[in-house]
């Protein structure tokens, strides 16, 4: 057999070996101008169940399977639970809140910006076959942070307490949603590319998260506190939770 390698194979065997990588990584770069290349990739990739997601809005691309191999891995009871990476509920909540604080307002200013840069003619096209009429500023330029304290002070009690959201944010760091820098948590490779902003913004801004938003927004014209003040003092939780109650809701 030969073991000849062609870039289609080699760029899907990088995205198994790593799980995602960045837009501006050689491969990557030239298989979104490519469109043979991006073809012959998802290909590849189909032929074990997988696709190629690449989002104008995040700076990684990375692989998810395909719906029909979803049933055959999952199975039904995978595919009806909450998550298919073994997340705990408080976990998930945790994830679709911090999705909600970072990508939420990050689409806002990619958009304005996008807007601002065309209307004053800087720019004329991105430079990939995905791109729009008008460029998007990377993720990394407008990806706002938040802060752990203020995180902390705002949502911990509904998320266990210091212990549970400490173990919790070190679950979304490993899968890649998130990046701890110090006190700080900001946009991790995949936050924006496993959650469907298409399905669960209108959830989160139709929903019970979108009247927090909402009120923080009429209290300090911006997002809730997490988002835009800097850390505050430790919050005195007393006695430590080694675990949320069983039956927490989802976000």
């Amino acid at each position: 057999m030969s073991t000849h390698l062609d870039d289609a194979a080699l760029l899907s065997a990088e995205l198994l070996a790593r799980r995602w990588l960045p837009r501006q990584h050689p491969k990557v770069k030239r298989a979104l101008i490519d469109a043979d290349l991006w073809a012959a990739t998802q290909e590849r990739l189909a032929q074990v169940g997988l696709r190629l997601i690449d989002n104008l809005y995040a700076d990684h691309v990375s692989v998810a399977l395909l719906r029909p191999a979803e049933t055959a891995v999952f199975g039904e009871a995978g595919l009806n639970s909450h998550n298919n990476i073994d997340l705990p509920r408080d976990a998930v909540s945790l994830l679709v809140l911090l999705w909600a604080l970072i990508v939420l307002p990050k689409r806002e200013r990619q958009a304005a910006r996008a807007a601002s840069i065309d209307k004053h003619g800087e720019g004329d096209t991105q430079n990939d076959m995905f791109g729009k009429d008008k460029p998007v500023p990377t993720a990394a330029s407008v990806s706002p942070l938040v802060s752990y304290r203020a995180l902390l002070a705002d949502f911990g009690v509904q998320l266990g307490k210091k212990t549970r959201l400490d173990t919790n944010l070190k679950r979304l760091e490993n899968h890649g949603f998130i990046v701890r820098k110090g006190e700080d948590i900001t946009e991790g490779p995949l936050l924006d590319l496993l959650l469907d902003y298409d399905v669960l913004a209108p959830r989160i801004l139709q929903g019970a998260l979108g009247d927090v938003l909402a009120q923080a927004k009429e209290l300090q014209a911006s997002l809730p506190l997490a988002l835009t003040q800097p850390a505050l003092a430790e919050t005195d939780d007393g006695p430590e939770d080694t675990a949320p109650e069983e039956n927490q809701g989802e976000a």
